[in-house]
């Protein structure tokens, strides 16, 4: 098979002709003619070449992955990508950037996570579901802030508390899975869909025995809940958190004081889960009460719990599948919007791990 060079073309649709001999095996004879094939290729532009690296999560590597899922061939150069293949096939290239384009222009930085969900959905034909996800912005507006998801499993993990009665954040450090839950608490707060604000977390380190700790019980549980208040402060604003804070509004309480308590229309979140026993992780989700949300949020590989005891988030993330109203979300080592290196420092930890 003889196969022309690649040609730039600025147009964009072309079609690329092969002259193809019978091979001897099918039983063609020597002095049969050449069969002609047409096989379409397509040129998609962009605005410039900095604006497709983007999408593409600056890697080339995601391309490659993308030929070998949509079964076509790819090559890219300044501000195109063109595309050889089946029509049906030239079509799902153009839906996958079409899709990441329109994450891109609400503020998203695409990630190589990103790229593979967007591509695994259009490869397997739920283009219905990515237009969900991309389609309408999402933007909380607080009263200092504007808080837009850094990445499309960002958004996804916003739409899906929105959804939900009880949702798991699961995933590493520097995934905005908690400040994002305060995002949504206080979004709930202020749309006056809520009374109050409930946060709270395993105070392992100091055994839950916090009665013996000078202080009241909010200088007593503060070291334990500091980013959650970093997370308010700076959506807010310290005066105002204060204020909601003495008021009742926002209550800060340490795991071990949710026991006995039923708690209605609240906005319930617990951080560092992956310290909870099984009986307090029980303990704390059968406290749901009428008109509240629950979000819970964990890292199942920064487990501080002695040796013979299991995490409840590890074992939640088990039982608790597949139950209406309930969604356990996971994020991974691309999903970092800390500093780059931490998200290499967390894959190395996990390259470790296997």
């Amino acid at each position: 098979m003889a196969t022309p060079p690649r040609l730039r073309r600025r147009r964009q649709l072309s079609l690329r002709l092969f002259l193809i001999h019978r091979h001897a095996s099918l039983h063609a004879r020597r002095d049969s003619p050449l069969t002609l094939f047409i096989v379409p290729n397509e040129t998609i532009h962009f605005p410039s070449s900095r604006l497709l690296s983007q999408l593409y999560a600056n890697d080339t590597r995601n391309l490659i992955e993308a030929e070998r899922m949509l079964d076509v061939t790819l090559a890219s150069r300044d501000d195109w990508v063109s595309v050889e293949g089946p029509i049906e096939n030239i079509t799902k290239v153009q839906d996958l950037f079409k899709f990441l384009d329109a994450a891109h222009q609400q503020g998203i930085r695409i990630r190589t996570s990103d790229f593979h969900y967007t591509l695994r959905c259009i490869a397997e034909g739920k283009a219905d579901e990515l237009r969900e996800v991309y389609n309408n912005p999402l933007v909380l507006k607080l009263n200092r802030v504007s808080i837009i998801p850094k990445t499309l499993n960002q958004k996804r993990y916003l739409q899906c508390i929105d959804r939900n009665t009880v949702t798991f954040g699961i995933g590493p450090a520097g995934t905005g899975k908690t400040y994002l839950a305060m995002a949504m608490a206080l979004k709930e707060l202020l749309a006056g869909n809520i009374e109050r604000i409930i946060l709270t977390r395993p105070a392992v380190e100091a055994g839950e025995a916090l009665g013996f700790l000078p202080g009241e019980l909010q200088e007593k549980i503060l070291p334990y809940l500091t980013p959650l208040y970093d997370a308010m402060n700076d959506m807010m604003g310290k005066e105002q958190i204060l204020k909601l804070v003495e008021r009742g509004i926002i209550e800060i309480a340490p795991l071990a004081y949710m026991r006995g308590r039923t708690l209605a229309n609240a906005f319930v979140v617990l951080d560092e889960a992956q310290n909870t026993t099984h009986e307090q992780m029980m303990m704390f989700l059968t406290r749901l009460g009428d008109g509240s949300r629950m979000v819970i949020t964990g890292d199942i590989t920064q487990i501080d719990l002695p040796r013979a005891k299991q995490s409840g988030l590890k074992e939640a993330t088990r039982l608790l599948k597949g139950i209406d109203g309930l969604q356990l979300f996971h994020f991974d080592g691309q999903d970092v919007v800390r500093h780059p290196l931490v998200q290499n420092i967390i894959n190395a930890y996990a390259r470790g791990a296997e």
